[in-house]
């Protein structure tokens, strides 16, 4: 099964496309689900209303069929909030009570800012795993927090591995004895078990992110706002090892119209498709003269029936994989080539820190374990050409002998 992740800079028509898509690959014979967490579900107005009842695709996730082999899922993030943190009242009831609190009812509770990228993430877990599915299409938010909300369950993961260590709960024995002993009952067993838990669910989003099977399609407006939008937003991806499918070209504006205002943006457009980057697939959907509004919208954009235009080919995978050169013989250290398309010296800094490098591209920051034949050696420089980031590593004599 395969899943595409559409997003592009805010404005450009995401939710358009992803719908477009899904359409597109259900009339080729696939069986698609679409995924959108949009809390003002544009995606209704567009797809149309349900050709069947709603129904469970996996535990915690109900679709709609829309269309033949194409069926549509909104996550609502408040719902997931609430239920969230309602069961972890009931499992940390017993702390909640030692310290005197009152727990909040479901009826009281409202969403908290970045409830919407973890349910979000959640249901995709889910659809990744819906039986009887060829595709799973995902209307993403604006690009910038796409790349964000992608790198969350990296991030969250190396937190919960360094504030709560699996090694600490080697004492997990001594608990009922302290238990006892202070005539309270301890904490400690239920935050590291909370803590498995989330590990264990963070650790299954990231394997979807991860997987060779998951691949990222760009959505712009052709013009010079969205050339600085995507490239700032192409380095955030590569910077964690996204593959990049391709680039949708959206709106666009007939080329031979003799409106003078038509004819400038067609010249903009067409001037922003010359300079794109040309590693990466364009595929171009025109201006309807109006916003899609339903579904014969959506089926003119997606052409006549069987159409192959919009359908997602195989998934981009040439960001995926960090080599490391082996330099030794010819100049005494080891490579670690990082692929940046479009990076500037100015957008980039790294720290050694440990067996981690922090790697910062603009606005981006990832923090990287090292291949474990580059943590026995010092760094000894870096480079940037051809969109690659070259790291030099040079063996310490100390953990890495030289034979004899």
């Amino acid at each position: 099964m395969r899943t595409l992740l559409i997003t592009g800079p805010g404005g450009a028509g995401r939710t358009t496309v992803a719908a477009a898509t899904a359409l597109a690959a259900a009339r080729q014979g696939q069986r698609v689900l679409l995924l959108s967490g949009d809390p003002g579900d544009p995606l209704a107005a567009l797809v149309g209303g349900p050709a069947g009842p709603s129904a469970e695709v996996v535990p915690g996730l109900r679709a709609v069929p829309v269309a033949a082999g194409f069926r549509v899922a909104r996550v609502d993030s408040g719902e997931e909030f609430r239920d969230e943190l309602v069961a972890l009242q009931e499992r940390g009831s017993a702390l909640l009570s030692m310290v005197g609190a009152r727990p909040l009812g479901a009826e009281e509770l409202t969403e908290l800012p970045g409830a919407e990228q973890f349910a979000l993430l959640r249901a995709l877990r889910r659809a990744a795993a819906a039986p009887g599915t060829d595709l799973v299409v995902v209307d993403m938010p604006p690009l910038h927090q796409t790349v964000a909300t992608l790198a969350l369950p990296a991030q969250l993961r190396r937190y919960l591995a360094r504030l709560l260590p699996a090694e600490r709960q080697a004492a997990r024995a001594l608990r009922p004895v302290l238990a006892q002993l202070a005539g309270v009952p301890m904490p400690a067993q239920w935050l590291y078990e909370a803590a498995a838990r989330w590990d264990e669910e963070l650790a299954a989003v990231q394997a979807v992110i991860e997987a060779g099977a998951t691949s990222v399609r760009l959505v712009a407006e052709p013009g010079p706002a969205a050339s600085a939008a995507l490239r700032t937003g192409a380095l955030g991806l590569a910077l964690h090892q996204l593959g990049t499918d391709d680039l949708v070209a959206n709106r666009l504006v007939p080329t031979d119209s003799t409106d003078p205002w038509a004819a400038s943006v067609a010249a903009q457009q067409q001037a922003f498709l010359r300079e794109r980057d040309q590693s990466v697939p364009v595929r171009e959907l025109p201006h309807l003269g109006r916003d899609p509004r339903g579904p014969d919208d959506l089926a003119e954009l997606c052409g006549p029936a069987g159409a192959t235009d919009l359908a997602p080919g195989r998934p981009g995978r040439e960001l995926r994989a960090w080599p490391v050169e082996d330099r030794l013989a010819e100049d005494g250290v080891l490579v670690w080539a990082v692929r940046l398309p479009h990076a500037r010296k100015d957008d980039l800094d790294l720290i050694r820190r440990g067996d981690e490098l922090l790697l910062t591209v603009g606005p981006y920051r990832r923090i990287v374990p090292l291949p474990s034949a580059l943590r026995r050696c010092t760094v000894s420089g870096a480079a940037l050409s051809e969109d690659v980031l070259r790291v030099r590593f040079t063996p310490d004599p100390g953990q890495w002998p030289r034979t004899p």
